[in-house]
């Protein structure tokens, strides 16, 4: 691995990344071997790790391997999957495999492999704040490095021509339930941290997930897989109106293309919002084969009669929460359909209630007189990935899984992650080192007097090995 040039304190780089997501580390491998590129990256945390709390074993990603990092921006690129696994003496086991979805653990260990070995990664950074600095025409970037224990270590500052914010989602939490989540005699834990306290949940007399997505749909898998037969004592609830599979026809697969979010950023703001509630299948839904399998082990458990201590309720919302004593905690429930409230007692709950995009607000403070906004304050982001900033800023700030409201339903998906990471190094470097293809969907998302039709390919005449006499 090739060390990167010595760096002057004050000097400017080019890009400085803010997070070491998955999204930022395809932007960091890409623009790795674009040499004249200077990069940095800064996260807070000591190492990377991608959402720990639910490398559940046996759990898949949801979309196939070549959605990795790099791949479909560059399939030559060293760091794709199939490169990690050739140098993990993998490729033959994984092709005997023929798996084309891999487990969450392995595509955890994969980028950490190339966290390990991208020398532009500074693990321990923990951001400050972003400022726009008119005298230099730069971005100044206020850091502190935290020593092995995530206490303040120094204090350092960037200065930078551009910004890419990739500073991922957190854990949502419903208000009900907000009050629970800090009691500490009282297990109500988001799927986030679900495997650091799963002992506590095998062992509790009754637990309740809540949420239908795929992360409540592996817990409950999980909970019941390791409870006893006849006791499961289990509760499955839901605000949707059925435990729905994931959209994964070819077709619809469609939406996750950059084709789909050209047309999606160019429709006007209210349509996209109300497009935004109705796509909940595409993206917050379970995997079939997931289903399939609560299905399976919730009918082996009636082979020699009687049925599982089970409850799985769909189209129920959580009116309010609070404690029996110390121990338990009793469930105000609501049936959107029937119009119907009851209570439930448990003794532990798991939040499956999802993501939201963190808010910019804290880390771009300092450009908030800069920043243009939308009729609901949002930040404005163009089809390059770049936020809406006043002109008199000469520098640009792009950002990764923070632009549902303008890009769709693909902003948060791991398939389109190399895209888009490919998209602001083009912007960025004014040139083309990741030329995009002009179509990649059948669908034709608008209508169009003459849909645009990519010529066909000629193969290239090959060169003979050697010349025939």
């Amino acid at each position: 691995m090739t060390h990167p040039p010595r760096h002057e304190p004050d000097a400017p780089r080019d890009l400085v990344g803010i997070g070491i997501g998955p999204f930022n580390l395809s932007l960091a491998a890409l623009a790795h071997p674009l040499t004249p590129l200077d990069t940095v990256f800064y996260d807070q945390r000591p190492t990377f790790d991608w959402h720990p709390g639910l490398l559940i074993e046996g759990a898949t990603i949801q979309v196939p391997f070549l959605a990795d990092l790099v791949t479909l921006a560059d399939p030559t690129s060293p760091w794709t999957f199939l490169n990690y696994l050739k140098t993990r003496e993998r490729l033959f086991p994984f092709y005997f495999a023929e798996r084309f979805h891999i487990q969450r653990a392995e595509y955890d260990a994969y980028c950490r492999w190339v966290s390990e070995n991208l020398p532009a990664l500074h693990f321990g950074h923990q951001v400050d704040a972003v400022r726009w600095n008119p005298e230099r025409d730069l971005f100044e970037v206020d850091f502190t490095q935290l020593d092995t224990e995530g206490e303040a270590e120094a204090l350092g500052r960037t200065y930078t021509r551009n910004i890419v914010l990739g500073i991922g989602s957190e854990p949502y939490v419903p208000e009900p339930l907000k009050p629970l989540v800090d009691a500490p005699t009282v297990p109500v834990v988001h799927a986030a941290d679900y495997l650091a306290h799963r002992d506590t949940f095998l062992t509790a007399d009754h637990v309740t997930v809540i949420g239908s997505g795929q992360s409540g749909a592996e817990i409950f898998l999980d909970l019941l897989r390791h409870r006893p037969e006849g006791h499961e004592k289990l509760h499955w609830l839901g605000r949707t109106q059925a435990f729905a599979p994931m959209e994964y026809s070819k077709l619809g697969l469609e939406h996750f293309t950059p084709d789909y979010t050209r047309y999606f950023h160019a429709l006007t703001e209210n349509v996209r919002d109300h497009l935004a509630t109705t796509q909940w299948q595409l993206h917050k839904a379970i995997d079939a084969d997931t289903i399939a399998a609560i299905h399976d082990e919730l009918y082996r458990r009636t082979l020699h009669g009687g049925w599982p201590d089970a409850v799985l309720t769909p189209g129920v919302r959580v009116r309010t929460a609070g404690r029996i004593g110390t121990t338990k905690i009793e469930l105000h429930l609501e049936h959107t359909q029937q119009n119907t409230r009851t209570r439930l007692t448990t003794d532990a709950v798991v939040l499956a209630t999802g993501y939201r995009e963190r808010p910019l607000d804290r880390i771009l403070a300092g450009l908030d007189p800069y920043l243009r906004h939308d009729s609901r304050e949002r930040p404005r982001v163009d089809e390059h990935f770049r936020l809406a900033l006043d002109p008199s800023v000469t520098g640009t700030a792009y950002v990764q899984n923070a632009e549902r409201h303008t890009h769709g339903v693909g902003t948060p998906d791991l398939g389109l992650a190399a895209w888009r990471s490919a998209t602001i190094l083009n912007s960025l470097t004014g040139k083309d080192p990741y030329p995009q293809p002009t179509r990649t969907a059948f669908t034709t998302f608008g209508l169009e007097t003459k849909p645009h039709i990519p010529p066909a390919r000629q193969s290239q005449d090959l060169t003979p090995l050697t010349e025939s006499r």
